[in-house]
Formats: C-alpha cells, sequence, structure tokens
C-alpha cells in the first residue's frame, strides 16, 4: 500500500478566483494533468483527501474526499495544491521536506509522528516544479508543460491516421487512441505532439497545431485551434488558442478565446469572444472581488468559474473573471463578475434556479444528478450566497 498523499489547499480566495469555492485548486489542470496528478506522478503516492475549507463538501466525480484543515498522522505526504511538480524529487534517507528555490512545497511525515502547519523542521531535498501564484498561473503551467505532456506520448503505439488527414510536419507526433477524425482535418505538429484521447472525434474543417491535447470523448467540430487543453466531454468550435477547458465545457460556436481557463459546466455563447492582449500591450492586472492582483502576463484572457454561462455575442475585456454560476447577458460585463450572478445589474441567481440549471446541464454531458452531487451543487451554492 502507497503512503497517502494529504493535498493542502491555498487559503487565498481573491488569488484563486473564480475556482476557490467552487473546485479544489488540485482538480485544476496544470498543463495535461490535474495538479493531484502531478504530485501523485512526482510521489508515487495516491491521494487519500485535499485538504482546506473552501471546498468541503465537493463531490463530482472520481476526487478524493476533501476535508477541513487538522492534523495529520504518518506516515503521510502532505503536500501544497498551489505547486505543480515536475518530475521526482531525489531518494535520500532521513529527508522531512521536499524544497523549491528555498521554499518547503511538502512534508514527509514519518510513522508516530503528526503534521500540524507547514514548517521548517528537518532535513530538505530539492523538487522542480512551478509555484502557482493564483488561477491566471494555470495558464503559466500551460505554456512551461503541455508541449512535454503531450510529447509523452509519442512513446505509447497509437493508431494510424486516417484517410484524408493533412498534415505539416512529422506525422509520427499524431498520436490518436481510438478517436474518429473526418477527412481533411490539418494536423501541424511543427511546434509540438497532437493527442486525441478515446472517443474523441475531430470533424473537418479543424486545424490542430501542437501542442495540442483532446480529452476522451471530447468533440472539436471545426476551426483553429492551438497550444490548447481539453479535458474530457468538451465541445468545442472556432478560434481557440493557449486555453485549459478543465472538463465538460460547451463551446459550440464561433467566437475567439485565447489565454483563458474554463472550468467544470461552463457554456459559451455562440460568438462570445475574449480579449487577451491589452492595447498597450501591458500587463494585465486582475480585479477580483475588491482586490487587484498583477499578474505579470501580458496574455491574459477570461477565467471562467464552474457553472458560468454566458449569452450569445459577449465580449469580455482582457484579464475578466466569470464567478461560478454566473449567468451574463445584457450587455458587456465588468472585468470581476461575482458568483451566481444574473446579468451584470448586481442580480443574483437563486439557490433552486442554479440546481435546476445544473440538473439539465450535467445528464447531457451522462452524468446523473445524484442526490449526492445535488447535495454538493446545494453547498456550492450556498459558500458563494450573501
Amino acid at each position: 500500500m502507497s503512503t497517502p498523499l494529504i493535498l493542502v489547499e491555498p487559503a487565498d480566495r481573491r488569488a484563486w478566483a473564480p475556482f476557490a469555492g467552487a473546485r479544489p485548486v488540485a482538480e485544476l489542470r496544470a498543463g495535461v494533468w490535474r495538479i493531484r496528478e502531478r504530485w501523485e506522478a512526482a510521489t508515487g503516492c495516491t491521494t487519500h483527501a485535499i485538504m482546506g475549507d473552501l471546498a468541503v463538501g465537493f463531490q463530482e466525480l472520481d476526487e478524493p474526499a476533501t476535508v477541513p484543515a487538522g492534523p495529520i498522522a504518518g506516515p503521510a505526504v502532505v503536500a501544497r495544491a498551489d505547486f505543480a511538480p515536475s518530475g521526482a524529487p531525489p531518494a535520500a534517507a532521513g529527508v522531512r521536506r521536499l524544497v523549491h528555490d528555498g521554499v518547503t512545497v511538502a512534508w514527509l511525515v514519518p510513522e508516530g509522528a503528526t503534521w500540524t502547519a507547514p514548517d521548517e523542521v528537518g532535513d530538505a531535498a530539492p523538487i522542480d516544479g512551478l509555484p502557482l501564484r493564483g488561477a491566471f498561473d494555470l495558464l503559466t503551467a500551460l505554456e512551461r508543460y503541455l508541449a512535454d505532456d503531450c510529447a509523452d506520448f509519442t512513446t505509447r503505439p497509437g493508431d494510424p491516421l486516417p484517410a484524408g488527414s493533412i498534415v505539416i510536419g512529422d506525422p509520427a507526433l499524431v498520436c490518436s487512441y481510438g478517436a474518429l477524425v473526418e477527412p481533411g482535418v490539418v494536423f501541424d505538429t511543427r511546434a509540438g505532439t497532437i493527442v486525441l484521447e478515446a472517443g474523441a472525434e475531430v470533424r473537418h474543417g479543424t486545424r490542430l497545431e501542437g501542442p495540442v491535447f483532446v480529452g476522451a470523448g471530447s468533440k472539436v467540430l471545426g476551426g483553429p485551434v492551438k497550444a490548447s487543453v481539453f479535458g474530457p466531454r468538451c465541445n468545442v468550435r472556432g478560434e481557440i488558442a493557449s486555453s485549459c477547458f478543465i472538463g465538460y465545457g460547451n463551446k459550440g460556436h464561433d467566437g475567439f478565446v485565447g489565454h483563458s481557463v474554463l472550468g467544470h459546466w461552463v457554456n459559451l455563447g455562440a460568438g462570445t469572444t475574449t480579449s487577451n492582449l491589452k492595447n498597450t500591450y501591458g500587463t494585465v492586472r486582475l480585479s477580483a472581488d475588491g482586490a487587484t492582483l498583477d499578474t505579470g502576463r501580458q496574455f491574459l484572457g477570461t477565467l471562467f468559474g464552474d457553472h458560468a454561462k454566458t449569452a450569445i455575442g459577449t465580449m469580455l475585456a482582457t484579464g475578466t473573471i466569470v464567478g461560478a454560476g454566473a449567468n451574463l447577458f445584457g450587455g458587456p460585463p465588468p472585468k470581476w463578475v461575482p458568483p451566481m450572478a444574473w446579468g451584470h445589474q448586481g442580480e443574483l441567481l437563486n439557490e433552486e434556479g442554479f440546481l435546476r440549471i445544473a440538473e439539465r446541464v450535467m445528464p447531457r454531458r451522462d452524468v446523473a444528478v445524484t442526490p449526492e452531487r445535488r447535495a454538493a451543487l446545494r453547498a456550492l451554492y450556498r459558500r458563494f450566497a450573501p
């Protein structure tokens, strides 16, 4: 049996808006893989719990239990969810901490000991990876990890390219595993590998420019797509660049999405467009519930929380945050849209309305709304209710 892995969530709700309180940070994607999966690969451990007060009660698909902050009895590995590791730490006897650039990011708790809070006690070993300052750094992780994550698939035998495919670059860098590809799809592998998981579908009129990862059951319905990751069961169409669809998202129509992160169950109406570059070409500042966050990034589109929806023709300014459950309609939205917003004139979606929408949407991706999931949706709403 492997040593239990416990992932500790960051407490800064504003830096991790719009996901904090809606989805554990450990369940967000840093490149192809979720942060939890990166820690499991780095340590060889299985996650037993995600610890933190913001997402207690979260339950959707295959995630570990979310528990309140508290002491952890050894043996265990306790790791920070706001750090995305790459590679395993060196094996060394007596190590009690894993450190990146002088900052402790994980604790190895021996049998008989108890971890109660972050500390600097004990021998340390280095670990490679990326500290994540907030939700916007998921795009930094995408830029750093996506190419290598996709390239790893080239060691795994895949399907032959279907007849009628057009390849620019090395055909060996198209890795398909039970995907349906219509004739006329363009694969451009000059900048990276393209991965199509089982049940994925790519339709005629699509141009994929690697690195790109299309998750299980996702459909790319047409348009130019580059340097992006699509988790399971996403439907996408139109121009998409350097973006992360965490899973179960829907962008079924034209409209540009660039340098953006979309949580689960996001639906973008036809013509929804994100700006990802300021007219001044300067760095982007985010407004998060009254706090100003300087991201240091020149390219940053929109961060969409779980269950967010946009009406047709929605135009989003550079560096917009759309809170969980928000429904946008009625003109250009502000750069901070609070959770559960109904329009952007200060109205809020009520709890029963939020549940009705979710219960209509989730079965469309073959996800049953069980009593446990319904309870988790209610808990999500109430974490944000005024």
